[in-house]
């Protein structure tokens, strides 16, 4: 929706945030009438939004919803080592596919979504792994044809007609992509099980198999890469006869372009040179592999004019690569007639580190990266028992981030992924086992709120919205969301409701979507909350309160954001600007007035929040 005027759209919405929570009739109304709106209305405008304009919704398509049942197996026959379906075990493709995607965009846009991430959906290999411990490559991350769309979820075409589509309802289509490695296909004759890491002063290229070994690549030096012509410096390099020439495009099947040094131990050299986890890790200081990305990568902006790229593992790439590759992208962007083309980074961490991630920014040049310091604050202060200052400190170090403040605008924020650890509703369980489904549903809800008001673009993970919890992160948080035959699925308890995922989850009244929609039109709908300046106003070293105060960046008018992460109610003064006389109720309930000029009167029930527009 346009914004005119004083930069403002009004938004009707109201409720109560204590136990008995309810919708006022124009508030439904409202939402009805956004998700039913006009799509060609809304078309033109897209490519002019900022990053930090979007509210995200991210899927794996395998498990989102089956449109096409004629492509299951991907085309291959035989059982599920060989077709990587079956729809029983977590671990294997269960038949979502893009003509699914494409026909749930009303429910996606519903929500209040204003872009589609979708999982890699480049083609795998559909089954990899020792005996015994085989999975699929249901999640779109063992990629072996980089040119064109996984079998099992559809064709080129089928890719094409679902960003088409969203393009046609003014959202934008955000592909996930991967360049520091490839599906395992290389083996190294010396392992027995395992490839542990192997160093270059252990291993140095210019010696076979160690220091003492047989001189090889003579006269390489690190950089001249035309002397490097034998990959057996650490390992005996092999690849199986069948898989020789599985790799597109054809260069990608070289070993020569690939570190070859064994499985990474996540430190020091061996975090941009060992495997991921066994898969074959890219030579990504090689022109030949920094030319080759680029060249894939551009083609797939130029045939379908997609608007950003999330970049796994980014961490695990040598900064050089990306310093060559990001503005190749946006160049190539530009050319297409994508002015705003987003692109963030994958910089996994499991604490509360900003500076780690900070510094991919810096040093890397990446435009943007995942706000894993967001997930993991906004975890500690609801499902745990933090105090509110944690989110404070995170805020304070985004100067840290390449551009400062203003760059930390477009972090793409979440609170649940599908890695780890997973569901947010499932973390709460676990650190609350006492809690009861309504304490469990406030606390989810309070992170939602935090997640679609403050500095960032929010990003919702899917499953989320419908109370999806689960047992943890990686497969046991990639749930169906079409009706599921995985045993250990359906007997996991949904928050909000008394379903299972043994039907479909795709209920627009479900409290969690319901919430989530709402303050995503307030969101997309106030300046202040896209690409307004950041202030926090208060915080405590217990649970408790939490307020910040955003500001419209045209009208310099402030947008209040109270939170209590406590079990009890909160009363607290509340310092504002002296101009904010009076306050629109735009969530939860807010003061009508300032008590005196510059402070205002804060009551917040247990776990409530209020977003509050001032005038």
């Amino acid at each position: 929706m346009r914004r005119a005027g004083d930069g403002r759209v009004s938004f009707p919405v109201s409720w109560s945030l204590p136990t008995s929570r309810t919708w006022s009739s124009l508030a439904l109304a409202a939402t009805i009438a956004f998700s039913g709106m006009s799509h060609a209305a809304a078309a033109p405008d897209y490519r002019a939004r900022l990053p930090e304009d979007e509210v995200i919704y991210f899927l794996l398509p395998d498990r989102f919803e089956n449109g096409d049942r004629s492509n299951d197996r991907g085309g291959l026959s035989g059982d599920r080592l060989k077709t990587g379906y079956d729809p029983t075990s977590k671990g294997f493709f269960h038949g979502g596919d893009l003509k699914g995607v494409a026909q749930r965009l009303d429910y996606i846009q519903g929500l209040g979504a204003t872009a589609v991430w979708v999982a890699p959906v480049f083609q795998n290999k559909p089954v990899q792994g020792p005996p015994g411990q085989e999975s699929a490559g249901y999640h779109g991350y063992w990629i072996t044809d980089f040119t064109r769309v996984d079998s099992h979820f559809g064709t080129n075409a089928d890719f094409k007609a679902l960003v088409d589509a969203v393009h046609a309802r003014g959202m934008k289509f955000y592909m996930d992509i991967v360049v520091n490695h490839t599906a395992d296909v290389i083996r190294f004759t010396e392992c027995r099980g395992s490839c542990p890491y192997r160093s270059i002063a252990d291993y140095p290229y210019q010696r076979r198999g160690g220091v003492s070994g047989a001189p090889i690549n003579p006269g390489f030096d690190g950089t001249n890469f035309e002397r490097l012509k034998d990959p057996n410096y650490a390992y005996s390099v092999t690849v199986p006869t069948d898989e020789k020439d599985i790799k597109r495009p054809a260069w990608l099947n070289d070993p020569i372009y690939y570190h070859n040094r064994g499985d990474s131990t996540f430190r020091g050299e061996s975090s941009t040179m060992g495997d991921f986890v066994g898969l074959d890790d890219l030579f990504t200081e090689h022109p030949r592999v920094v030319s080759g990305m680029i060249d894939i990568y551009c083609g797939w902006i130029t045939k379908y004019g997609v608007d950003g790229f999330r970049i796994d593992t980014a961490q695990h790439v040598n900064p050089e690569l990306w310093q060559k590759f990001v503005p190749a992208m946006q160049a190539c962007a530009r050319k297409k007639g994508i002015p705003h083309f987003h692109i963030f980074g994958e910089v996994a961490m499991d604490d509360v580190d900003p500076a780690h991630t900070a510094v991919n920014t810096r040093v890397d040049k990446l435009p943007s990266v995942l706000d894993f310091g967001f997930l993991w604050a906004v975890r500690d202060v609801v499902a745990g028992d933090h105090g509110t200052d944690e989110l404070a400190k995170l805020f304070r170090s985004d100067p840290l981030y390449e551009g400062g403040a203003r760059a930390a605008l477009e972090l793409p924020t979440f609170v649940s992924n599908h890695d780890s650890p997973g569901h947010l509703a499932g973390a709460i369980r676990r650190a609350q086992p006492q809690a009861e489904d309504g304490e469990v549903l406030k606390r989810d809800m309070l992170a939602h709120a935090m997640l679609l008001t403050l500095r960032g673009v929010p990003t919702i993970y899917f499953g989320d919205e419908q109370g999806f919890g689960g047992k943890g992160g990686d497969q046991d948080a990639r749930q169906d969301m079409f009706a599921s035959e995985v045993a250990t699925y359906k007997e996991d308890p949904l928050v909000g409701t008394s379903a299972t995922t043994a039907q479909a989850n795709f209920n627009p009244t479900h409290p969690l979507y319901r919430e989530i929609a709402a303050l995503a039109r307030i969101r997309t709908s106030h300046r202040a909350l896209t690409r307004g300046r950041q202030l926090i106003r208060y915080a405590q070293d217990k649970p408790g309160l939490f307020a910040v105060s955003r500001f419209d960046p045209a009208t310099k008018r402030e947008m209040l954001l109270l939170f209590n992460t406590s079990s009890n109610p909160v009363s607290q003064n509340v310092l504002v600007e002296t101009r904010s006389a009076r306050f629109d109720t735009l969530a939860g309930a807010c003061p009508a007035a300032a008590a005196a000029p510059g402070s205002v009167a804060v009551e917040l029930p247990a776990f409530g929040y209020a977003v509050c527009d001032a005038r």
